[in-house]
């Protein structure tokens, strides 16, 4: 387990993709990440057969916030693609509990997956992608320490209309500079 203020990492396990299988079914958690349409429990167990196959540093985290004397999964967080040469790797986010948003979680899980990347793998740079409609993904990424890189112009095509994408990224100085 990765320890946070409020939060904690564990792996994702497989009593667990009931939950995802039913966060993807909401058209508003699919809007801020790259899916466009539901999946079954067949795709989820199929995702997650793929996911065992991958390096495990890349598997994802389920998060979890305190509920009382327990744990309550609201979403997940990953590191994928680690180039190991450039040491750095993409940061990819869902929370899909909707009881959750807006309170700081997203914040305080890029901070806590930044600082693993960073102390615990010795990466020099993380990066994302998000679509220049998740107002509240950007403000999180700014707050966690992401800057701005550049835009994708008109990428990706989602509900009927072509969006841009940015990418923001922050390196291991800035992130060393903003937690000395």
């Amino acid at each position: 387990m990765i320890y946070g203020e409020r939060i904690r990492f564990r792996r994702v396990e497989r009593s667990d993709l009931p939950t995802y299988v039913r966060w993807i079914s909401e058209p508003e958690v699919r809007r801020g990440i790259s899916m466009i349409q539901p999946m079954s429990m067949v795709e989820e167990e199929n995702w997650f057969e793929n996911m065992l196959k991958r390096p495990t540093l890349e598997h994802p985290f389920a998060v979890e916030i305190r509920d009382g004397e327990g744990w309550q999964h609201i979403g997940s967080v990953g590191l994928f693609g680690i180039d190991w040469r450039s040491r750095s790797a993409e940061f990819g986010i869902m929370l899909g509990d909707k009881s959750v948003w807006n309170q700081g979680y997203g914040t305080e899980t890029a901070r806590l997956m930044l600082k693993h990347a960073f102390e615990m793998l010795n990466l020099n740079r993380v990066w994302l992608l998000v679509f220049e409609f998740n107002k509240g993904g950007i403000r999180a990424y700014e707050k966690a320490g992401f800057v701005h890189e550049g835009t994708m112009r008109e990428r990706e095509f989602k509900f009927g209309r072509y969006w841009d994408l940015h990418m923001m990224s922050i390196l291991r100085s800035e992130w060393d500079e903003q937690n000395a």
